[in-house]
């Protein structure tokens, strides 16, 4: 049974279950190569550039958003080219 949050659907952690069960039924027999780092990275690529739209690109409001300081904001915005 997946946990829900008041009026908001499936907790975030449910959703992301699904997507890494899909991914690795996709890949069948083809065991994934550091599917840790691959996951990490484009969840955080994702979440930085998503959070970024949300705050039409204010860095100084995303990163409180994100709870980073500015500085590792940026160095994310250029590691993932969403410069």
């Amino acid at each position: 049974m997946s946990e829900k949050q008041p009026d908001q659907g499936p907790c975030l952690h449910e959703f992301v279950r699904c997507v890494v069960r899909q991914y690795l039924d996709d890949m069948g027999e083809t065991p994934p190569d550091n599917l840790h780092s691959l996951i990490m990275g484009e969840s955080e690529r994702a979440l930085v550039q998503t959070v970024l739209e949300h705050t039409d690109g204010n860095q100084s409001r995303a990163a409180e958003i994100l709870g980073i300081t500015r500085t590792t904001l940026r160095n994310r915005i250029r590691r993932y080219g969403l410069e």
